[in-house]
C-alpha cells in the first residue's frame, strides 16, 4: 500500500536569516516563519493527513503544530528527525567558522558527510539515525499520508539516502527553502520516488516573496564561485 509522506522544513527563525550555523541550537520561529507556515498549512488542509511527526526543537515543533491543526492532529516529537549539530561552529556564520577554524572547515568541506567539526555530528550520523525513523512512520501508516517536519540538511540527508546519489556534495546541489514542501512516496521501505522537492508554491499565494537565487546559505560555492 502506498504512502505519501509530506517532509516540510521548518519555517525561517532569525538565525536562518542571518545564515548561522544553528542545527543543535533551540530557536524559534521568526513572524515571517510563521507566515510561511501558515501559508502551507493552508494548502495542505484539504489532504488526509494521518500523522504528523517533528524534530522535537521548537521551530520543528511550532511549524509542526501549524500544519498539524487543521485535521485536529497532536505532533509526535521525533527525535531522529533533529537537525546535524555542528559542534563548536553552532552560532557560527559561515564565515566565522572558516577563519577560527581554518583546517577544519577545509576538512568538512571538501566532505562534510563523513566529517564533522569538533562536537558535531556528520552527515552518515545523521541519516543513520533519520531514515530509520522515517521508516518506522511510514510503517506505522501504511497507504495513509504522513506530516513530517524536520530541518534542511536533515531532509537533504534523507533524500540522499532514499535515491541513493552521492551525498558528499548534499550542501552544494540540494538547496531547501524555509516551510518548502517535499513529497515522498513510498510503495513499501524499499522502493520510494521523489515526487515533489523544494515547492513554495503557497508562499506566492499568501503574498510572500519567491526565494530568490541561492546565496551563501553556508555553501561556499554559492557564496562565492569557490571552494
Amino acid at each position: 500500500m502506498k504512502t505519501r509522506v509530506f517532509l516540510v522544513r521548518h519555517g525561517a527563525t532569525v538565525l536562518s536569516a542571518e545564515d548561522r550555523f544553528a542545527g543543535a541550537t533551540n530557536v524559534e520561529l521568526s513572524d515571517v516563519g510563521r507566515q510561511q507556515a501558515s501559508a502551507l498549512a493552508k494548502r495542505l488542509a484539504d489532504q488526509p493527513i494521518a500523522a504528523c511527526y517533528a524534530s522535537p526543537l521548537d521551530r520543528t515543533m511550532e511549524t509542526a503544530r501549524i500544519l498539524a491543526q487543521p485535521h485536529g492532529l497532536t505532533v509526535q516529537a521525533e527525535t531522529g528527525f533533529l537537525e546535524i549539530n555542528h559542534g563548536v561552529w553552532e552560532g557560527l556564520t559561515r564565515g566565522e567558522a572558516e577563519t577560527n577554524f581554518g583546517d577544519m572547515y577545509e576538512k568538512w568541506e571538501s566532505d562534510p558527510y563523513n566529517f564533522a567539526p569538533d562536537g558535531g555530528e556528520t552527515g552518515l550520523a545523521v541519516a543513520a539515525r533519520a531514515m530509520p525513523a522515517l521508516l518506522h512512520a511510514v510503517g506505522e501508516h501504511a497507504g495513509e499520508m504522513i506530516c513530517v517536519v524536520s530541518h534542511k540538511a536533515t531532509i537533504r540527508l534523507l533524500l540522499g539516502a532514499v535515491l541513493g546519489f552521492d551525498p558528499r556534495r548534499y550542501r552544494d546541489h540540494l538547496d531547501l527553502n524555509p516551510a518548502s514542501l517535499t513529497i515522498l512516496d513510498f510503495r513499501d521501505a524499499m522502493e520510494a520516488r521523489l515526487t515533489l522537492y523544494n515547492d513554495v508554491a503557497h508562499y506566492a499565494a499568501n503574498g510572500l516573496a519567491i526565494p530568490p537565487v541561492p546565496g551563501g546559505r553556508l555553501s561556499k560555492v554559492w557564496g562565492d564561485g569557490k571552494r
